[in-house]
């Protein structure tokens, strides 16, 4: 009986020491739990967590410009191996021409980033807001103002698909998209990266949308061609008084949560990856210190479990002027719910400052461990820890590849929208006769592949003509090249009768109409020329020069013309709708200018309405849908369709 009882006692002690010390032995064997794919994400999110180093989490919190890594002087490799640098991206400067390339350059800083103790893997993120936009060659589609005409969100998940599928093939595993403001105001610089001022269509765009970039799954459903998201901008940028970029959104709770915070909700919903903060301010609070908005309403009551992340610089402009108290800025950020930090490029300094910060009570380490938690989280749900490597060479042959251009040209021609046909009911002008002895092409917008694109394209405000003569590039070295497309002209050429003679004029003058008097009509081609962010804020809307000269010396001449706008949002055209025969609205359509003949010559028909309130006047903004004062040129949802 003794012997029975101290055999109990013995399967007791062992159970016991099973229990209590049984991870131990699992790691003295090996085990360790965070590397173990079959693990859950959360546990192994909490068993990495718990043996990282302050320096380690930090590091985490830090993402810096690739160009630290492959253009400065020194040992580049400590960025990862003594810093612990946790995530990198591609700035919009940072034009690529090499897949192969690429993929070498972040493999590289991946194994640097593996060779570190604990071996997390570095997030390398680009902007990829219509296509994989700063890569040479890729297919860029219409911005999201012309996504929003087409009201089709099957096309626009298959854009996602096609632009997640690049930006992977060249070794990046997310993308600053989509972009889901709601543009209240079209003077607003970045008008054209929303899809509507209607929160509901911006809605159906951004499920969609976040369906293909990352697939029907919270962060991401297939490492290998989908990757991480980023809904930005939180929360009220497209509402900043007067449009201007950066400034302050003044709002009640209603519009607030009625108008700007719906698309993120849904975001949310989806499980967006992250979510970027907005430089602009909520009703005089700084986005990039909102507690209330970042952590009260997005973390703790919408459960977002993504991670926060910041804008360029974003946290510096928390103080006027620009990083006047860095100390500041990082405790306020960080403590508002900021999870990592788009430093760019004095990381040193703010690893030096945030440590600090910790190490004397002023951001407590549970705010630390909360942000990095995550940032693993994504990481894991990534499939990063398993998979860190780009395999580039399977998905190069399907970038910028025929199958996806045909899709682009497809949301071309869907996007376009008819403002006018005819100065009659009776004297229809489009679809126009392929068949004529000779039609003409005026204005500069319909030869030339950058306009046609606008900003964010190649280089962050866009470039003027092919893309071989970008002077910034050359300047500091960065690729150039011609990018692959049809301008607007060419894709006309391409679907006339061979028979008919087209004369391309690029800058008409007061002798054009009677030069070319025997045309049987022209296609008149004009916008605005390209711009990103601040730079294209306007008070004005005017066609850009000399866009109304080229209306004045065909339409306003006599001369027999179709009035197609490359344009991110409406302009002021009231003046010329007399004497234009048809007007069409092209957006900013990309690469694939055959759409824009497509649908002009009646090879598919106009379908596109618009997604946002065309004005007559620039003093009548603010106005959206649903106001007291509406009065537009064309509403909201206009668009005439064709057979």
């Amino acid at each position: 009986m003794a012997g029975v009882r101290s055999f109990f006692l013995f399967a007791a002690i062992a159970l016991l020491f099973v229990g209590r010390y049984g991870d131990a032995t699992a790691a003295a064997r090996g085990y360790i739990k965070y590397k173990d794919p079959k693990a859950a994400v959360e546990e192994r999110v909490e068993d990495l967590l718990a043996r990282m180093t302050l320096p380690e989490k930090l590091g985490q919190m830090c993402q810096v410009d690739r160009f630290n890594f492959t253009t400065y002087l020194g040992n580049v490799d400590e960025i990862f191996t003594k810093y612990l640098i946790g995530s990198v991206l591609s700035n919009p400067y940072d034009t690529g021409a090499s897949i192969a390339r690429r993929v070498e350059t972040a493999n590289t800083m991946q194994k640097l980033s593996l060779s570190t103790r604990l071996g997390i893997p570095v997030l390398y993120a680009i902007d990829a807001v219509h296509g994989h936009n700063t890569f040479i060659n890729a297919t860029i589609f219409p911005h999201n103002i012309g996504l929003g005409a087409t009201r089709d969100p099957e096309l626009v998940k298959k854009i996602g698909a096609i632009t997640a599928l690049e930006v992977r093939a060249t070794g990046i595993a997310q993308a600053f998209a989509p972009c889901v403001a709601v543009c209240r105001d079209p003077r607003w610089g970045r008008c054209y990266e929303s899809y509507s001022e209607d929160p509901k269509l911006v809605n159906l765009m951004t499920e969609s949308i976040m369906e293909g970039l990352q697939g029907n799954a919270p962060y991401v459903a297939d490492f290998k061609t989908k990757l991480a998201g980023c809904a930005k901008h939180f929360v009220g940028d497209g509402g900043t008084i007067n449009g201007i970029n950066e400034n302050d959104t003044v709002v009640d709770n209603a519009t607030l949560f009625n108008v700007h915070m719906p698309p993120f909700e849904l975001a949310v919903k989806k499980g967006i990856a992250s979510i970027m903060a907005s430089y602009s301010s909520l009703n005089g609070v700084k986005m990039h210190a909102n507690k209330a908005m970042l952590t009260d309403y997005l973390k703790d009551t919408l459960k977002f479990q993504g991670f926060v992340i910041s804008d360029w610089f974003g946290i510096d402009k928390i103080t006027t002027p620009q990083k006047a108290n860095y100390t500041y800025s990082i405790e306020a950020s960080i403590n508002a719910g900021i999870d990592m930090v788009m430093v760019p490029w004095e990381y040193k300094e703010f690893l030096e400052k945030l440590t600090n910060l910790v190490n004397g009570g002023y951001i407590p380490m549970s705010r630390i461990d909360d942000a990095v938690r995550r940032v693993l989280r994504v990481k894991f749900s990534l499939g990063l820890f398993e998979n860190p490597f780009a395999e580039g060479s399977t998905l190069a042959a399907e970038f910028g590849s025929e199958e996806h251009r045909e899709v682009a040209r497809e949301a071309v021609r869907k996007s376009m929208v008819l403002l006018k046909n005819g100065k009659t009911d009776n004297d229809k002008i489009v679809p126009l006769p392929k068949k004529v002895k000779k039609i003409v092409v005026a204005g500069a917008h319909a030869n030339n592949m950058g306009w046609q694109c606008g900003g964010f394209t190649l280089t962050w405000q866009g470039f003027n003509g092919t893309g071989e003569n970008i002077a910034r590039n050359k300047a500091m070295h960065i690729p150039t090249g011609k990018t692959r497309g049809t301008t607007i002209l060419e894709g006309i050429m391409k679907t006339v009768d061979p028979t008919t003679q087209v004369v391309y004029v690029e800058e008409p003058n007061q002798d054009t109409a009677k030069l070319h008097a025997d045309a049987d009509y022209t296609i008149v081609v004009v916008g605005e020329s390209p711009y990103a962010e601040t730079n294209g804020d306007s008070t004005t809307l005017n066609i850009t020069a000399p866009g109304p000269d080229t209306i004045s010396h065909t339409c306003g001449s006599g001369m027999k013309c179709v009035v197609v706008l490359v344009t991110g949002r409406p302009l002021m055209i009231e003046a010329y709708i007399d004497f234009i025969d048809a007007i069409a609205v092209a957006w900013l359509p990309g690469t694939e200018g055959q759409g824009v003949a497509d649908v002009l010559f009646g090879d598919h028909p106009f379908t596109g309405t618009l997604p946002r309130t065309w004005m007559k006047s620039v003093v009548q903004l603010p106005m959206n849908v649903g106001d007291s004062n509406y009065d537009p040129l064309f509403p909201f949802g206009f668009g005439i369709t064709t057979k």
